[in-house]
């Protein structure tokens, strides 16, 4: 059987798991699942290979203990249940890693964390000094304060922001099904192997099915290969449940779906501000100053830029958009909100953004 070959050694993985694994539909724990996942961490573990888990299933565990069958969406008790859930969540970690004598730590992240260049390095530092250590990071959103990721977000873009956080040389996202695939005559079809994500594949994708437990799907994925193989780290995603999953998937065993690493990585800087950051704030264009961008290389100039929404402060990333509403880039702006609307003469001003801060869309 023809193996596998990744673009370089893997040394360190990211691997992500769904609240589907830690809990089921009627509130009950995977505990027999969990616990393989454990001894295939130890064994990677014993190949030398560091690990850090991303692991969902807060909500799914504090749902399980207050007998809620449904997922609500009242915010505040969204978010006593990730209290409730997320103790649980760290308790069950604990007791089976200590079983195999692995300290494993706990790691809550909210958007801030990224969003903040300084934060961003901050939690790099750590997340290294960890695995020096031998820890398992066991990361999750810290969704009990943070309310946007419970509104929209979801774990796949984490585990996709840890990887490229922590350069790591894979990231593996372990799901409900086999990998990416397509219905073709009534059959499943999965990808061994996707080189680029297309708006073919995205029209592919679906939501997930799991709407008690769960948010996300085959979407959230997608976007979260694209952030990783933009950092030139390859994706796999697998079956959760399909036996020595993890240890397959590392020896090279055509299992799930590999998505290539893209052949040029984006510089650190460009990738925090495509991926790791929030937009602050809207540039609006002209179509000189379109034009000008599209070719590449070229700053954005002020007197290319007819207005701006949004209260942002200098350095702040902020999305450029033509006149038809369509974004064609993102950067760190030069100026804050209420200084370019100050501004009357623009010309002979220096650039709004500085094309090395800047990431043109595809």
């Amino acid at each position: 059987m023809m193996l596998r070959k990744f673009h370089r050694p893997i040394k360190k993985v990211v691997v992500k798991i769904g609240s589907s694994l830690i809990a089921a539909h009627q509130g009950g724990r995977h505990k027999k699942e969990l616990s393989r996942l454990v001894d295939q961490i130890y064994a990677l573990k014993k190949k030398g290979i560091d690990v850090v888990l991303v692991s969902s299933g807060a909500i799914a565990l504090g749902m399980s203990e207050t007998k809620l069958k449904k997922r609500p969406v009242d915010l505040a008790l969204l978010q006593t249940l990730a209290a409730i859930g997320q103790n649980i969540l760290m308790r069950l970690y604990s007791d089976l890693f200590k079983k195999r004598k692995i300290i494993c730590a706990q790691v809550l992240l909210t958007w801030d964390d990224f969003n903040h260049r300084e934060r961003f390095n901050n939690a790099r530092n750590t997340f290294s000094q960890m695995l020096q250590q031998d820890v398992v990071p066991i990361v999750n959103e810290n969704d009990t304060i943070s309310t946007e990721e419970i509104k929209f977000g979801d774990n796949d873009k984490l585990s996709a922001l840890v990887a490229s956080l922590i350069d790591a040389d894979l990231l593996i996202i372990l799901s409900d099904v086999e990998g990416f695939y397509e219905i073709k005559d009534g059959e499943k079809k999965v990808f061994e192997e996707v080189k680029k994500v297309t708006e073919e594949l995205e029209k592919l994708a679906t939501g997930t099915k799991n709407k008690q437990m769960s948010k996300g799907g085959m979407t959230t994925k997608l976007e979260a290969v694209k952030i990783v193989t933009k950092a030139r780290i390859p994706c796999v995603i697998a079956h959760a449940q399909a036996e020595n999953i993890l240890l397959r998937i590392i020896k090279g065993e055509k299992a799930g779906t590999l998505f290539l690493a893209e052949e040029e990585k984006l510089v650190s800087r460009k990738h925090w501000i495509s991926f790791g950051t929030k937009s602050q704030g809207v540039l609006l264009v002209d179509d000189g100053a379109r034009q000008a961008l599209l070719k590449g290389g070229k700053s954005l100039l002020l007197p290319g830029v007819i207005s701006s929404e949004g209260d942002f402060k200098k350095n702040d990333v902020v999305l450029v958009k033509d006149q038809e509403g369509k974004e064609i880039a993102r950067g760190l702006v030069n100026y804050s909100a209420e200084e370019l609307k100050k501004i009357v003469d623009k010309k002979g001003k220096t650039e709004a953004i500085h094309c090395d801060n800047m990431v043109l869309c595809e």
